[in-house]
Order: structure tokens, then C-alpha cells, then sequence
């Protein structure tokens, strides 16, 4: 399920010019975009897995070390990356590594704009937010 050497760009209906860093409202829990963003703004640590696995522990309050846990909540398909709200909303670029170590990048910066003109990166988009 990790991509590879993968670019996945803004969503083609993202209203955001540039990149947004996601907050919490006062008394809330931090929403997924939250969590996923504070992850992926150390770069190239985690994979697509360990962010989706750790985001669902997280919410769960489960042992994000515990790999019986980790097996079962991949026994179902999951949602990949392109499906975030990072990508759909926030303006977040999102590069993956030959290792599958992803990393975040402004849809306003110089190496957001590399990443997208790489042809040796497979070009993905994230999910649009509405239909057309």
C-alpha cells in the first residue's frame, strides 16, 4: 500500500493558494489533517502506512507499537494518502521516497513545483472534494 518514488499534488478543486498549516479548535481533538500534518512535517520518517496506522491508534487510543492491532486495521483496504484532507484543503504536496518515507511540501513552494514537473516521479492528484 506505501507508494514509491510518488508525487501526489493539490486537489484540482483545492481553494488554498498556499500551504495551511491545519489547527484545532479550542476544546476540540485534534482532527485527522491535525495528526496526518504533524507526522509528515518531519520528513521522510514515516510511510503512507505508518501515518494512516498511527493516526487510527491515535483517535482509537490504541498502542500505535502494537503489530496484531496494525495487522487487523490493514486486513480491511484503507484510503490512501490521496484521500486527505492535506491535499483536498490544506494545499499540501505530498512526495514519497524510493524508500516509501513521505513528506509534505506547500503547494506555494519551489520544490512543490520540482516535484510536479519530475517526470521520473509517478504523478498523482489528491481527491477532488466534490463531484462534478
Amino acid at each position: 500500500m506505501n507508494y514509491t518514488q510518488t508525487f501526489i499534488s493539490i486537489a484540482d478543486d483545492c481553494k488554498a493558494n498556499n500551504g495551511v498549516v491545519p489547527s484545532v479548535k479550542s476544546g476540540k481533538t485534534k482532527t485527522v489533517p491535525v495528526l496526518q500534518f504533524e507526522m509528515l512535517c518531519k520528513p521522510y520518517v514515516y510511510t503512507q502506512e505508518d501515518v494512516l496506522f498511527q493516526v487510527h491508534a491515535q483517535r482509537k487510543a490504541i498502542n500505535p507499537k502494537d503489530q496484531d492491532a496494525r495487522a487487523k486495521f490493514f486486513e480491511k483496504p484503507q484510503p490512501c494518502l490521496r484521500t486527505s484532507g492535506l491535499g483536498k484543503r490544506y494545499g499540501w504536496g505530498i512526495h514519497f521516497d524510493e524508500n516509501g518515507k513521505a513528506a509534505l511540501y506547500a503547494c506555494d513552494s519551489d520544490e512543490y513545483k520540482q516535484f510536479q514537473q519530475n517526470n521520473s516521479l509517478q504523478q498523482l492528484k489528491a481527491m477532488r472534494s466534490k463531484r462534478e
